[in-house]
């Protein structure tokens, strides 16, 4: 009596996804480059400060931050009386050091009051790094709202470079949940990276990492690279055709905090698993295009160049 065709499907399965996780690895970082602009958002309206009292608690507020800098990657602080209250933090990415982190975080009270002037709300994004502060009562958006994206001008369809992609996002959603909120990782040349709010719960880093990796794969389709940042997470990808290099500043000599160190590829749950999630990042490629139809075309945001993207949003 032979064997069943679901039984003999699902062990091609094993041993095809066995063979297709075996150059999957974790990494420490893909960039050594920590202090460059990504985007900036600052609100429309000034503060009204006749006193100058917003100006003090923000200074402080800055100063708070850019100390802790030395000791943290997230630090979250509120400044100033009941009538000029300011709330602000910083995080910075989960595999820079404490002297890297401090050396980005010091840059960005000048830029944020370059870029944006006294306004009551700013968020300033470098790529190791960002800071955000905006007074009480200010009006508050999703989490899941997308406020930059970047996708690179080059695109390699028909490479098999999107399912290699994609297989790469599965893992890195898992591992930013079991790495509490940060993970990076590189799997067949390609380079993922996923990171949350540091106050953002497991279970909610999850639902924000997936939908920015939706976003990903819809916005950015075969382009090479790709950047997502949603108001309380972020990934990036790219491909790197002669391997992913390795990093060789002195951030590589601290342990990252939030990243994994096993390798996906040791057992068959792991596996079968991350073929599911495959199977479903498919399911929800469409799901979104369907909402986008329904919601209008006009507000889909991917441009017919990728490359020229805007380097600034507009808080409400």
């Amino acid at each position: 009596m032979g064997l069943p065709n679901s039984f003999l499907s699902t062990i091609i399965t094993i041993i095809s996804m066995s063979l297709l996780f075996s150059d999957l690895n974790v990494v420490e970082s893909a960039t050594t480059e920590y202090t460059t602009l990504i985007y900036k958002g600052c609100a429309k309206q000034q503060f009204s400060d006749p006193s100058g009292l917003y100006s003090q608690a923000l200074s402080a507020m800055f100063g708070s931050l850019v100390s802790q800098s030395t000791k943290t990657r997230f630090y979250k602080t509120t400044t100033g009386t009941s009538q000029t209250t300011i709330t602000g933090l910083f995080q910075c990415r989960g595999d820079l050091s404490n002297h890297d982190c401090y050396n980005c975080v010091s840059r960005l009270p000048v830029l944020s009051d370059k870029l944006c002037g006294k306004t009551i709300a700013s968020r300033v994004q470098l790529s190791g790094c960002y800071l955000l502060y905006e007074v009480a009562g200010f009006s508050q958006i999703s989490g899941m709202e997308m406020l930059f994206k970047t996708c690179g001008k080059n695109n390699i369809a028909g490479t098999g470079f999107e399912e290699r992609r994609d297989t790469a996002f599965g893992v890195m959603q898992n591992g930013v949940v079991s790495g509490h909120g940060f993970y990076a990782t590189t799997y067949e040349s390609v380079y993922v990276l996923g990171q949350c709010e540091g106050d953002v719960g497991d279970s909610d880093c999850s639902g924000c990492i997936k939908n920015a990796l939706e976003k990903a794969q819809v916005e950015c389709g075969s382009s090479i690279s790709g950047q997502i940042y949603l108001h309380k997470c972020f990934i990036a990808y790219s491909y790197y055709p002669n391997g992913v290099p390795r990093r060789s500043s002195s951030s590589s000599s601290s342990s990252s905090s939030g990243s994994s160190n096993s390798d996906p590829s040791s057992s068959t749950g792991d596996i079968l698993i991350l073929s599911l999630l495959r199977f479903r990042g498919f399911i929800r490629i469409w799901v979104y295009k369907l909402r986008l139809l329904k919601d209008g075309g006009g507000r889909e945001q991917k441009e017919s160049n990728p490359s020229k993207e805007r380097q600034e949003f507009r808080f409400p």
